[in-house]
């Protein structure tokens, strides 16, 4: 079954969108290696599941930088 988009905090989609971001983190040459699930907000009665990034170095914060720049010139 399909994930239904109009609800962004559902349960599912927090993992799919970790996992797509992982992905395309990954396609650059990137790693976040704490990226994951933010277990807390997951946990929460509140229904606001978060993606954690999580810390890098500064190469990797200099990288994703640079890639987000080339992103936004196109």
């Amino acid at each position: 079954m399909p994930l239904d988009r109009s609800l962004p905090d559902h349960p599912d989609d927090v993992h799919e969108s970790a996992e797509e971001l992982r992905t395309a983190l990954k396609d650059h040459g990137i790693t976040l290696p704490s990226l994951g699930i933010d277990l807390p907000g997951f946990a929460s009665v509140y229904g606001v599941s978060l993606v954690a990034l999580g810390n890098c170095n500064a190469a990797t914060a200099r990288r994703l930088a640079e890639v987000l720049r080339k992103a936004a010139t196109r």
